[in-house]
């Protein structure tokens, strides 16, 4: 296969769109939109006001298609998000109530302010695209993308996400602050309002789907599957690490990276693009020994440990 020009031209109009809003953080829109035609969710940690939830409007203000945003509370129940089945008198049955969790993209802001049983309840919604309720299962929309924000854990208020739930997010990024500049500039755009709301869809969830196919189409060698699965096995071995990356990582990080090859305008994965998501796609999965943090490692050093000890491997692309 070759990349399409009209599948190329749709994914730079959507990165344009998040460019023209999203100032200074153009790495972090090539990421979402790595997810984004990976089928993959997001999680964004960073501290409040730095652009994580408009970052996610704006791409879904790009497509058109079903959007919806939960502000995550401690009150927050896990039907409020999947929906409820209420029963008519009349009709003498249950009837499904769609929560908000029935749209293509659904922003969980502040995820980790809700409880643990309700972030639970995305579970089976990020793994199998549907939800049970009642004992009945309804799909999702397809495609159906979570994007969820978090404060950094330490943050007042705030509920740990579980390690089932934490691997189930294709990467974790994060936004920092943005340079003098840059702020500069992203004053002046906000002068007259939030240019987030001004976008205009560029195409539509359908469209978005059919990327996705051609992305799953995409050439990874054996060379460089063996060095993805070389970096993802060496932190089950690692004496510091106490939950390695699991299987779904090694599949999550494959459909990323032929993802991230389709959007450098290739149709065949290289070690590179292997290196470059590694930091995003791994360290939200790895647990590290209370002792070892102690001696300050974390996951993030732990990866870039690995990646300068992994061999490369010397065959290319195809």
């Amino acid at each position: 296969m070759s990349v399409s020009s009209e599948s190329m031209q749709i994914v730079t109009a959507v990165r344009t769109n998040l460019e023209s809003c999203i100032l200074g953080k153009t790495f972090e829109i090539k990421l979402l939109m790595t997810a984004l035609l990976a089928g993959g969710h997001v999680l964004i940690e960073d501290v409040p006001g730095t652009g994580k939830t408009q970052m996610i409007k704006a791409l879904a203000r790009s497509m058109e298609g079903v959007y919806r945003r939960v502000q995550c509370n401690p009150d927050l129940l896990p039907t409020d998000i999947t929906g409820v089945a209420i029963y008519h008198p009349r009709e003498e049955r249950f009837q499904f109530r769609p929560g908000p969790i029935m749209s293509h993209i659904l922003l969980a802001d502040e995820i980790n302010r809700a409880t643990t049983k309700t972030q639970s309840a995305l579970l089976e919604a990020m793994e199998e695209r549907s939800v049970t309720v009642d004992g009945e299962t309804h799909p999702l929309p397809h495609p159906f993308m979570l994007c969820a924000t978090q404060n950094p854990i330490d943050f007042e208020g705030t509920y740990v996400l579980p390690e089932a739930q934490l691997d189930r997010f294709m990467m974790k990024l994060h936004m920092g602050y943005p340079d003098l500049e840059t702020e500069k500039n992203l004053i002046t755009a906000n002068r007259v309002g939030q240019p987030a709301d001004q976008l205009r869809a560029v195409t539509d969830m359908e469209t978005i789907a059919g990327i996705q196919r051609e992305v799953r189409e995409v050439h990874m060698s054996d060379a460089v599957t063996t060095y993805m699965l070389g970096i993802i096995r060496a932190t089950r071995e690692h004496p510091s690490v106490l939950l390695g990356a699991s299987p779904r990582a090694s599949i999550s990080f494959m459909q990323a990276a032929k993802a991230y090859a389709f959007i450098n305008e290739r149709d065949f994965v290289l070690p590179d693009d292997i290196k470059e998501l590694a930091p995003y796609v791994l360290p939200h999965r790895i647990l590290i020994r209370p002792e070892a943090r102690l001696d300050s490692l974390n996951a993030e050093s732990l990866i870039r440990n690995l990646l300068a000890a992994s061999s490369v491997p010397v065959s290319m692309g195809r």
